[in-house]
């Protein structure tokens, strides 16, 4: 990859009112042949939770769907596990 890559991305979103306790999990990862993986981990606090991969050709394509994946999380209320207020 040329352009440094986004290290993993830790997201949380806790709602006491609505007994809500998640989180969300972005890492991107180099592929054998040349392209990259996007990594996306999410469930309840606590739990396993599921996970999908999604893997790419070009390594700014995995890029541009990390960002837009992060967007849309921070969007929806989620925010960085290491910020108080979230948790």
């Amino acid at each position: 990859m040329e352009r440094t890559a986004p290290g993993p991305l830790h997201l949380r979103r806790i709602d006491p009112a609505q007994n809500m306790r998640r989180y969300y999990t972005l890492s991107l990862q180099p592929t054998l042949f040349g392209g990259a993986t996007v990594i996306r981990n999410w469930g309840r606090i606590g739990t396993n939770g599921q996970s999908m991969m999604e893997t790419f050709d070009q390594p700014e394509e995995a890029v541009g769907a990390f960002s837009r994946l992060a967007r849309t999380k921070r969007r929806r209320g989620y925010g960085d596990a290491g910020v108080s207020g979230n948790g």
